[in-house]
């Protein structure tokens, strides 16, 4: 038995204008926030998404793609559980059928745990790059070593640093920087994004591999452009500067991407229309180096 017949609830809501073409990519939630310690909601995040992306245009005229006449597959969610573990094994068995499917992958949370289990189904020469305003670094959080806090940390000591870059941290305890500093992990500052520096550190590092996995926790942005979120800190990167990280991007091959903690309860709208946003452009920036 397929584990998609298994564990995905069949719901699918981004609509497609192609359904009787080959996707171009693949869409799944993970309705996951069992461990979070702030604000609680991000498990509504992944339909807030997806009703969004719903309701914005995805003509891409610099790129000369339009999605309106592609198909993007929607497999819906996964099922609910409250056991991280669970949620773990479940999501590594999913994501790992997808990936033998060779399609560009999208992953839809919930919170940022959900890519311990995602990330780490991918070969193990596939290059991760990560947008959050926090490491996540530490060993545990709230009693548990399965966290939002601390899931970068599992997956440093399951699969080494060396193919890590973390982007646009600002908030993090004495514990993460020495973790980060002994183990050598990569990153672009909030200092230097702001200091214009960050797209070409991002563009020289992801040309060092095949393909990339990316994952976009939300609270990167500062919480005037990305309110809806479940640990907002100020004094963030602008939607602007974010944009121009991703158009970093262009020459490179990314495969599997998450978008985490959007939490729609605590959102205007903005912050869904900007993971709605990310989805288009990163949709459009494969298939045009596809054309």
């Amino acid at each position: 038995m397929s584990f998609l017949d298994l564990y995905m609830n069949k719901n699918p809501l981004i609509t497609s204008s192609d359904e009787d073409s080959k996707p171009v990519a693949t869409v799944f939630g993970i309705p996951f926030d069992a461990t979070h310690s702030y604000k609680p909601g991000c498990r509504f995040g992944p339909d807030a998404i997806r009703d969004s992306f719903n309701n914005i245009e995805v003509f891409h005229p610099e790129l000369q793609v339009d999605l309106e006449t592609v198909n993007i597959e929607d497999l819906g969610n996964t099922r609910h559980t409250v056991v991280a573990s669970e949620m773990i094994d479940m999501v590594k068995k999913i994501t790992t059928e997808l990936i033998a499917k060779q399609r560009q992958l999208f992953i839809l949370g919930g919170e940022h745990s959900i890519t311990y289990g995602t990330y780490t189904s991918f070969p193990k020469e596939t290059g991760y790059v990560v947008f959050d305003a926090h490491y996540d670094l530490r060993d545990e959080f709230a009693d548990i070593k399965l966290s939002h806090a601390s899931y970068l940390r599992r997956i440093v000591e399951d699969r080494g640093s060396e193919n890590i870059l973390h982007v646009g941290a600002r908030a993090f305890v004495k514990e993460e920087l020495e973790f980060l500093k002994e183990n050598n992990i990569k990153t672009i500052s909030d200092r230097q994004i702001r200091e214009g520096k960050g797209p070409q550190l991002l563009k020289d590092y992801v040309s060092t591999f095949d393909t990339i996995y990316s994952s976009f926790d939300l609270d990167v942005l500062d919480p005037a452009f990305a309110p809806g979120v479940g640990n907002p800190e100020a004094v963030g990167i602008t939607s602007r500067e974010l944009f121009d990280l991703i158009h970093s991007f262009d020459e490179t091959k990314i495969m599997g991407v998450d978008i985490v903690e959007l939490n729609p309860y605590h959102d205007n709208g903005s912050t869904a229309s900007l993971a709605a946003k990310i989805i288009s452009t990163l949709i459009a920036m494969n298939l045009s180096q596809n054309q």
